[in-house]
């Protein structure tokens, strides 16, 4: 069977030039006789690819010394509780911004162990756009503010970064890193899970101020506390040694590419072709307003409900998979991360065009 194009919200796509690379390294990697998913991660193999994976990403995103660079388990639903845990002491008030079903997760745990303000919350529209900075009604004295860069479910994204003062910034990157350039000066913390943009899921990317690192709560398990991971260089446990070597096969790929300036010319691109094909037409529609659009999860609706199982039964039958909606919020929704190419996109518009004309 040739390739599809994959439009799940995660796992996701990967760079067939990567899928490439593994395909040659499983049975004999490097010449060691055997695959990575077997090689000790203690190994001056395996450590080589680990350093080189933190090189490479520091490359990426121009990330300054003052910053460390970890590989936890757990994807970022673990960052939920490491964050609390590491950068604010019990007692303390934390910021939260609500936009949508990943900022209501993080606010869920974090009151597990500190007092939040929700400072802005877009429910009162289902979740369809980001309020306006200047509504946010911050604490004074809040241990950091947290906020989710791009919602997959929803489809909402941030056209700004947040003004946070001294108070530190912590962004859920998970859909946004690797996309597009980023500041990463002005954040405290920026977690992500790797199933977007960076590889296999079971492995996220940590970047966190030094200064941030060693004030986690007595009561922090060794494996939650970001002091644990840096002193270690994220091997105090064995790590997800494969989803670690595709992450760094995935990086090596974004330099060859160009780094992320081009990187985000071609997903500024990709997604303003198909929101462009969306509003152009009255049988689909996106409900997220205009300068909130995420370009990489975008979530469309039919004019009749009843046709979208037809409609998702046909698109797969022409390559085009994993385009059904989250179940709370029903349509479609097509992901287009950075392993996306425009031909997936100009394939999906097509079908979209055809289907309508039969269907609408």
């Amino acid at each position: 069977m040739s390739r599809v194009y994959n439009f799940s919200a995660g796992p996701a796509a990967i760079p067939d030039p990567v899928l490439g690379r593994i395909k040659d390294d499983i049975p004999d990697w490097n010449g060691t006789g055997m695959s990575v998913m077997e090689a000790s991660h203690r190994s001056k193999a395996f450590v080589a690819v680990a350093e080189k994976a933190e090189q490479d990403l520091r490359q990426l995103l121009l990330i300054p010394g003052e910053y460390s660079v970890l590989f936890p388990q757990g994807g970022a639903t673990m960052q939920f509780s490491m964050v609390p845990l590491n950068i604010s002491a019990e007692g303390d008030t934390v910021d939260f911004v609500q936009t949508g079903s990943w900022s209501k997760k993080a606010i869920a745990e974090a009151r597990r162990y500190c007092a939040v303000n929700v400072v802005a919350d877009s429910a009162d529209q289902n979740f369809t756009y980001v309020p306006d900075q200047d509504s946010w009604l911050h604490s004074e004295d809040a241990a950091y503010l947290h906020y989710c860069a791009n919602e997959t479910i929803a489809g909402v994204e941030f056209p700004f970064v947040p003004e946070s003062g001294e108070t530190p910034l912590v962004c859920d990157m998970s859909s946004t890193m690797l996309s597009r350039p980023v500041d990463v000066c002005r954040f405290g913390v920026i977690y992500a899970g790797a199933q977007k943009n960076i590889g296999p899921a079971g492995i996220a990317v940590v970047i966190v101020r030094k200064d941030l690192i060693g004030n986690a709560r007595e009561m922090t398990p060794a494996l939650l506390d970001y002091a644990t991971y840096d002193a270690a260089g994220s091997m105090s446990n064995t790590p997800p040694c494969f989803a670690w070597y595709v992450a760094s096969l995935v990086f090596e790929y974004l330099l060859a590419e160009g780094g992320l300036e081009v990187i985000g010319k071609r997903n500024q691109q990709k997604a303003g072709k198909l929101y462009a094909a969306i509003d152009a037409s009255d049988f689909y529609s996106n409900r997220v307003r205009v300068d909130y659009r995420s370009w990489m999860n975008v979530p469309f609706v039919l004019a009749d409900a009843s046709l979208d199982p037809t409609f998702l039964s046909q698109a797969e039958e022409e390559g085009l998979v994993n385009l059904k909606g989250h179940r709370s919020v029903g349509g479609m929704r097509a992901s287009i991360y950075n392993a996306m190419p425009e031909a997936g996109i100009d394939a999906l518009i097509a079908f979209m065009q055809e289907f309508e004309r039969t269907h609408g």
